[in-house]
C-alpha cells in the first residue's frame, strides 16, 4: 500500500479519535490537510479497513464508526442517551466468544458483542 498524505491523515484521525464517524474523520483530515474530498476519505477508510489497519463498526441504529484497535476481537459499550462508545475486553480470556455453542459449519473469525446502557454522565444515579 502506498503511503499518501490523505491515508496518513485519516489513519492519524482514527488513532487519535477512536469510534469517530466518517463526517468527523473528514473534518479532522481537512484540519490537517486543508482540502480533501468526501470521496477521498471514504476511499481511504475502505482501503485501511480492507488492509486491517482500522476496524469499522456499525452498532444498530447508528452510522459506521472507525477505530484503530484491530485484531483482538474486543467489544463495545454504548450509552443509549449520548452515544458515547468505549472498548470492552472479552469477559474471559482471549476471545472466548469465538467458540460458538453451535457454529452450523461456519469457520468463525469474529464475534460482535455490544453492551448498551447509560454512561456515568447520563445515568440518573450520577445526576443528583
Amino acid at each position: 500500500m502506498r503511503v499518501t498524505r490523505p491515508r496518513l491523515a485519516v489513519l492519524s484521525a482514527v488513532h487519535e479519535h477512536p469510534h469517530s464517524d466518517t463526517e468527523s474523520i473528514i473534518g479532522i483530515a481537512r484540519a490537517d490537510l486543508g482540502d480533501v474530498s468526501h470521496q477521498a476519505v471514504y476511499d481511504v477508510l475502505r482501503v485501511l479497513t480492507a488492509a486491517g489497519l482500522v476496524r469499522r463498526i456499525q452498532p444498530s441504529g447508528t452510522v459506521a464508526r472507525y477505530e484503530a484497535r484491530v485484531g483482538d476481537n474486543h467489544h463495545h459499550v454504548i450509552c443509549r442517551s449520548c452515544g458515547v462508545i468505549a472498548d470492552v475486553d472479552c469477559a474471559v480470556g482471549d476471545a472466548p466468544c469465538l467458540t460458538a455453542s453451535e457454529d452450523h459449519g461456519f469457520v468463525i473469525d469474529e464475534a460482535e458483542v455490544i453492551y448498551w446502557g447509560l454512561c456515568p454522565d447520563c445515568s440518573p444515579s450520577q445526576s443528583s
